[in-house]
Parts: C-alpha cells; sequence; structure tokens
C-alpha cells in the first residue's frame, strides 16, 4: 500500500487500512514515538512533485508524503482534523533510491479559543543517516468547528 494512500483513506473514511485505537485528546501523551515507517524515493516521485508544484527544481518531495501525520494515522484513527500551522525544516535533498526512514511523535498538545489541538513532529532521515526534514504540525483536532463562525 502506498504510505499517502493509506492516510488518505484513514482522513477520509475515518478508517485505516490496519488496526488503530480512536484517538482521545484527554489521554494523549507527550513525548512517546509514534510508528516509525521507510519508503523508498524514487525519480518518479520526485519528478511528479516537481510538476505538481510546477517547480522543475524542487528538491525536497518529502513534503508530499506528508510525513508529519502518517506515523499518527499509523496508531489512531480520528473524525480528523485541519492543519492549523505547519513548519519544514529542509535539509538535505532526498537522492533518488535511497530508503527514507520517518520517526514521529506528538510533541504537544493545548487548547486555544476552547478548541483542542495537537502538535506533532517528525524528522526524516535517508538510509546513509543524512538528516533530510523536520516537520511541525499544528493541527485542530474538532474539525466540525472551522465553519461554525460563519454560520447564520
Amino acid at each position: 500500500n502506498d504510505v499517502a494512500d493509506s492516510v488518505a483513506n484513514n482522513v477520509v473514511t475515518g478508517k485505516s487500512t490496519s488496526a488503530t485505537t480512536l484517538f482521545d485528546w484527554n489521554s494523549a501523551e507527550i513525548g512517546p514515538m509514534l510508528p516509525s515507517y521507510e519508503y523508498e524515493i524514487t525519480q518518479e516521485m520526485i519528478d511528479k512533485y516537481r510538476k505538481a508544484v510546477q517547480d522543475p527544481d524542487a528538491r525536497f518531495p518529502t513534503i508530499a508524503v506528508k510525513e508529519d501525520t502518517v506515523s499518527f494515522y499509523k496508531l489512531y484513527h480520528d473524525v480528523g482534523s485541519v492543519n492549523a500551522r505547519c513548519t519544514f525544516y529542509c535539509y538535505g535533498p532526498p537522492m533518488p533510491g535511497k530508503r527514507i526512514r520517518v520517526h514521529a511523535w506528538i510533541a504537544d498538545k493545548y487548547f486555544r479559543r476552547d478548541k483542542p489541538y495537537l502538535v506533532t513532529e517528525s524528522v526524516s532521515v535517508d538510509s546513509d543517516g543524512r538528516l533530510i526534514d523536520r516537520v511541525i504540525t499544528h493541527e485542530l483536532k474538532r474539525p466540525l468547528e472551522v465553519g461554525e463562525k460563519w454560520k447564520s
């Protein structure tokens, strides 16, 4: 199964392709590692990413893999979330043919305007141990509230 397709299926249908636990924001612990995973970067992935972002020199197709949420959805399922903020730190562009290993964890959780947010952080390295990128994502974990302020 393609990693991104697996995550997309979980987010859209609320069902994972593997057994997961319903996410409970109140009992979520900060710090423990989420499931790690790896995949191979191919020239085709790089080419598709460059075409999608309309930049023939784009160097970080790892962004398109959604590394920041894959590990979360390998362990949990939920009603979805809304990306409130995402920061990418890009270090060494991945090379075709290299395996990428992603490690992630819940870095923080907080309430803002009485809404629960979850912060996940991921770090990816290639098979030679080179640091590829670091991603920090803040997600609103009550997505149905996003449109509430526009209701009449």
